[in-house]
């Protein structure tokens, strides 16, 4: 809670250290307002928790900007949408065998837990460059749910690959 906003974080952008301390930016949407907004907060502040429920949940299906997900017990369907779910849109699709878990505020979903790790196939990437392998050269590569994220230069297409969902990071191939 910032002042009597009630917010859910939809994706941390990042760190950065100064002389001020460490400032972490994030993606708040505000659950009263629904606005969507970048917040830059200190190590030292603090927050009050607000109470919400977890439900674990299927992906049934997509209808253009809606995400339409299936309680496993009581077969009760719920809809966010594509901005409810932030970069987690990206991530999954109707296909999925794995649950994720849906956040609720005073019985309204709002938000989205996916696991940390999941794999995805390549479907487009360009072919990487033989011989260049000095650092962590990467290159975008195309996923089966339709998101871009950053893969090394050996992936191809095709290739399954296991990526964290904090940040959309490569973790390794699957085999």
């Amino acid at each position: 809670m910032v002042g009597k906003d009630v917010l859910v974080v939809q994706r941390m952008l990042g760190n950065k250290g100064g002389r001020g301390g460490m400032v972490t930016k994030l993606r708040v949407k505000n659950l009263l307002t629904g606005g969507t907004s970048d917040l830059g907060l200190d190590s030292g502040e603090k927050f009050e928790e607000v109470s919400m429920d977890m439900h674990k949940m299927k992906l049934s299906y997509i209808d253009g900007e809606t995400f339409v997900f299936l309680d496993q017990e009581s077969f009760e369907q719920y809809e966010l949408s594509k901005e409810d779910l932030g970069d987690n849109a990206g991530y999954i699709t109707p296909d999925d065998d794995f649950d994720v878990e849906i956040t609720f505020y005073e019985g309204k979903p709002v938000g989205i837990v996916l696991p940390i790790a999941i794999d995805r196939t390549i479907t487009y990437c360009e072919p990487g460059i033989k011989g260049d392998t000095s650092g962590k050269s990467t290159k975008p590569a195309t996923l089966d749910s339709g998101y871009t994220v950053q893969v090394p230069l050996f992936c191809e297409i095709g290739t399954k690959i296991k990526f964290d969902t904090r940040d959309g990071s490569f973790i390794e191939r699957v085999k």
